[in-house]
């Protein structure tokens, strides 16, 4: 009998490990959501699952993953697969989201239950839901043999202007009235450390929400006599460390109150879950509300935190630049020019003019 020989293969376990266990958590949320109506057979819900892991920040991938689904949705209403649209539907798409209602939540409804009653799309987010179409199809004929065309090729995008916001802004004074009324008024008293700790850290750090929610205990350092945030992630990809000022590190330390355990989230629930951004646009519709200030969403806090250094007498537009992640000097300066906008105004001069003119021509 010839002796068998033992190969080296031998003591592989029989079951290989699933590549798709090392997706990112947007890829995998949207793979679960196209295999429930697509099913595992069809290559759309691995294909657009690899795609969205293939970019480099969450931000992104977030972003990329709502945009598909708002077109998987209009595609499949039409019944065709969203692989196989051509420019005719993909123009359609355009056209559709100017007009279609949003999806909403149902006041007095089921938990989680929503319905097609809201605004239509603003352009921001029908310029998104075009381009994260359009960088699936270029994903597709990248990773195929036999190339793709991308049918949003010509597809007119809205034109965002990236000199207007509309989002709200708030003064330094403003925003010191803000924080107070986390730091001593929060309606839960439980959570006023984190509140104050979390908006403290927002703006003086200059971050994105995404970034500092995705940030653990174990993140923070010490490096050349400065304390520091690790960011896994920041925009276009990356890390880097953050130096955080002495009143946001107390606030912080005052916060976690020793909490040193590794793997926890920096800013977690009441049952150490990680904090989502839901949550924190709830935080801060409470808080400018009880501030008596406009309601506005966290990129804001940013937006702010960008304007006020630039309006410094000392300020380094360059030192700004790389603290805020800008790629372009020019992404930096528009918020000065927006500033500016309304700072300087001539309607100001004119109006204050046509004041005084009426208020002597009463007194005649």
């Amino acid at each position: 009998m010839t002796a068998l020989t033992r190969t080296p293969h031998a003591d592989l376990p029989a079951r290989r490990p699933d590549p798709r266990a090392l997706w990112p958590e947007h890829a995998r949320r949207l793979y679960d959501h196209l295999v429930a109506l697509y099913g595992e057979d069809d290559p759309l819900p691995t294909l657009a699952a690899a795609w969205i892991g293939h970019q480099r920040s969450v931000h992104t991938m977030k972003s990329y993953a709502r945009g598909f689904r708002i077109f998987e949705e209009f595609a499949r209403e039409y019944g065709v697969h969203p692989m196989a649209v051509k420019f005719a539907l993909a123009d359609t798409f355009r056209l559709h989201l100017e007009t279609s209602p949003t999806w909403v939540r149902v006041r007095g409804g089921r938990r989680g239950e929503m319905a097609r009653t809201g605004p239509p799309y603003a352009d921001a987010s029908r310029k998104n839901a075009l381009s994260a179409a359009s960088s699936f199809f270029v994903y597709l004929d990248k990773v195929s043999d036999d190339g793709v065309k991308n049918p949003f090729d010509a597809v007119q995008r809205p034109y965002v202007d990236p000199d207007y916001s509309s989002t709200p802004g708030y003064t330094e004074a403003e925003w010191a009235r803000f924080l107070a009324v986390a730091r001593d008024e929060h309606r839960v008293a439980a959570y006023r450390k984190r509140a104050y700790a979390l908006l403290l850290v927002l703006y003086t750090c200059c971050l994105r929400i995404d970034s500092l929610l995705n940030a653990r205990v174990e993140d923070l350092g010490y490096d050349k006599g400065h304390r520091v945030l690790h960011l896994e992630k920041v925009k276009g990809g990356g890390r880097k460390k953050k130096p955080i000022p002495p009143l946001a590190w107390d606030a912080l330390q005052e916060y976690l109150g020793g909490r040193e355990a590794e793997s926890e989230w920096l800013f977690c629930t009441a049952t150490g879950g990680q904090l989502d951004e839901p949550a924190v646009w709830r935080l801060l519709q409470s808080l400018a509300k009880r501030a008596g200030l406009p309601l506005r969403g966290p990129h804001g806090t940013k937006v702010d935190a960008i304007t006020h250094a630039l309006a410094r007498p000392d300020a380094r537009p360059d030192k700004i630049q790389s603290w805020a992640d800008h790629k372009d000097s020019r992404t930096t300066q528009r918020y000065n020019k927006r500033k500016e906008l309304l700072d300087d105004s001539p309607g100001y001069g004119i109006g204050a003019a046509l004041a005084g003119a009426l208020q002597h021509g009463a007194e005649e």
